[in-house]
């Protein structure tokens, strides 16, 4: 797109006009995570003062869908799926089947940067991490978190997530 040099980057600094023509100029992926992994992720990056994950759930739902941290605010806001049609939607836990189809579809190698990725073992930490961390929560915290992304499990299908059973 013309306009890729300039400092901005985000499209809501662009009219309707221009974004139409940008967002059809290029293959658009959307990379996602289960929602109940990203909080799992980011409280253990230290992301949050609690000094455990239960009181950092809660000063996650206190702050709301509209004042969360873009580490763990809802896909859907963030994304725009709606407005947005993404040519490949990428989930993490399987990204080294769908990082090769893509990048064979782009006519790019599919290199050893594939190798590495072992996305069976993550997918195996994350469900014991789940569990763990799932116990810890309240039954109230567990259902405001499924209210909390509500529209990112209706709009993705995140195979076994804690948040839709």
């Amino acid at each position: 797109y013309r306009r890729l040099r300039t400092t901005e980057t985000r499209l809501s600094k662009f009219n309707q006009t221009e974004i139409k023509a940008m967002l059809g100029s290029y293959t658009k992926v959307l990379f996602i995570r289960d929602p109940f992994h990203r909080l799992i992720a980011t409280f253990l990056q230290g992301m949050g003062i609690s000094p455990n994950f239960s009181s950092f759930v809660q000063e996650v739902l206190d702050s709301g869908v509209h004042n969360s941290n873009v580490a763990w605010k809802p896909l859907v806001s963030l994304c725009q799926p709606c407005l947005i049609q993404y040519d490949y939607v990428v989930m993490f836990g399987f990204l080294r089947y769908e990082l090769e189809h893509l990048l064979r579809r782009a006519g790019l190698p599919v290199g050893s940067l594939l190798s590495e990725l072992t996305d069976s073992q993550v997918q195996w930490t994350y469900r014991w991490l789940s569990e763990q961390m799932f116990s810890e929560l309240s039954a109230q915290q567990k259902q405001q978190l499924s209210r909390f992304y509500r529209w990112d499990l209706a709009a993705f299908v995140f195979f076994r997530s804690f948040l839709s059973e």
